[in-house]
C-alpha cells in the first residue's frame, strides 16, 4: 500500500533542545512531516510517504504512527506542533456571510458530510475569508494525546494565505497548481485577491489537464496569455508538464524561495510547500 518516496535523517542530532517544532501534513493520498530546531534555525529531520491507493482516516493514522516510530520522532523534545489537513471537504466563505452556527450548511451542497463529522473553520487573515472544513479528527486526537495543545489548519488555508501574502502578482490573474501524485489544488489570484481555490483528484495526465483547462475556461483565462505556475511534486520534464505545455504556453515550475531555515543535509525540495509555509 505504501511507497516510500523520500527519507531524510540527520545522525548525531542534538535531541535535548526543547525548542523544536514539528509540522505534519496528512491526507488520504499520503503524509509528511518535518522537524525544525528553532534555536539553530535549521530543519533537522523530515520524511514523506505516498500511498499507492487512496487510504482511509483509520489507515492514515496507523501509517502516521508507524512513520513516527520508524523515525524515532519521540526522541525529539517538541515545543510546538502544527498539523495541515489536506482533503476536499471544505468550502471557502466570504467573511461577511459567515456564521459560526451554520457550519454544516456551508458544506452540505458540495461535499458529503456525516452527522458525526466535526466541522471547524480557519479564518484567512487579512483577506476577509473563512475556510470551513472537516479535519481528520482521529489524527488530531492522537497528536493531542502525544503533545497537548497544537495548531491545525486546512491545506487550502495555508496555500491561499501564502500565495496572497508573498506573491506580487500584478494586474493579470495567475493560476497556481499544487501537485501531488493524485491530487491538485488550484489557486487563482490577481493583485492579492483570490479568484478561485479548488481541490481535485486525478488518475492520468489527461485528467490533470482537463481540470486545469476547465478552470481556465470558467474564469475566462487565455491559454496564450495567462500564467500557469506548477509546484509540489512536478518537474519540467514530467509527462504532466509536457502535456500542459501543449495547451498552455506560459507555464513554469514555481518554487518557494523565501524559507528562512537552513536545511543542512536535507534538500529543500524534499519538503512540501504547505509544510514550509507553517514553519
Amino acid at each position: 500500500m505504501i511507497e516510500k518516496v523520500k527519507t531524510n535523517n540527520i545522525e548525531n542530532t542534538i535531541t535535548d533542545t526543547p525548542y523544536k517544532k514539528l509540522s505534519i501534513q496528512v491526507g488520504l493520498n499520503g503524509l509528511s512531516f518535518c522537524i525544525i530546531d528553532t534555536i539553530g534555525n535549521k530543519i533537522v529531520d523530515s520524511d514523506q510517504l505516498v500511498f499507492k491507493t487512496a487510504s482511509t482516516p483509520y489507515l492514515l493514522l496507523k501509517e502516521l504512527k508507524n512513520l513516527f516510530a520508524q523515525k524515532n520522532v519521540a526522541r525529539h523534545q517538541i515545543s510546538n506542533v502544527s498539523v495541515v489537513h489536506q482533503n476536499n471537504l471544505f468550502s471557502i466563505v466570504p467573511k461577511v456571510f459567515f456564521n459560526a452556527d451554520e457550519l454544516p450548511n456551508y458544506l452540505k451542497f458540495n461535499t458529503k458530510i456525516l452527522p458525526s463529522d466535526h466541522i471547524v473553520f480557519d479564518e484567512i487573515k487579512n483577506h476577509d475569508m473563512v475556510n470551513v472544513y472537516v479535519p481528520y479528527t482521529n489524527v488530531n486526537n492522537y497528536i493531542f494525546e502525544q503533545y497537548g495543545e497544537f495548531e491545525f489548519k486546512h491545506s487550502g488555508t495555508v496555500l491561499i494565505q501564502t500565495l496572497l501574502e508573498q506573491q506580487n502578482t500584478g494586474p493579470e490573474p495567475i493560476c497556481y497548481v499544487h501537485v501531488t501524485e493524485r491530487t491538485l489544488e488550484i489557486i487563482v489570484v490577481r493583485q492579492k485577491s483570490l479568484l478561485l481555490y479548488n481541490f481535485f483528484n486525478y488518475q492520468t495526465k489527461e485528467d490533470f489537464l482537463y481540470y486545469v483547462l476547465f478552470v481556465f475556461e470558467q474564469l475566462g483565462l487565455d491559454v496564450e496569455k495567462h500564467h500557469l505556475k506548477l509546484f509540489g511534486r512536478i518537474e519540467e520534464n514530467d509527462s504532466v508538464y509536457t502535456l500542459c505545455y501543449r495547451y498552455i504556453k506560459s507555464i513554469s515550475v514555481f518554487t518557494l524561495t523565501n524559507s528562512s531555515y537552513f536545511f543542512d543535509h536535507l534538500r529543500e525540495d524534499s519538503i512540501d510547500l504547505t509544510l514550509l509555509s507553517t514553519l
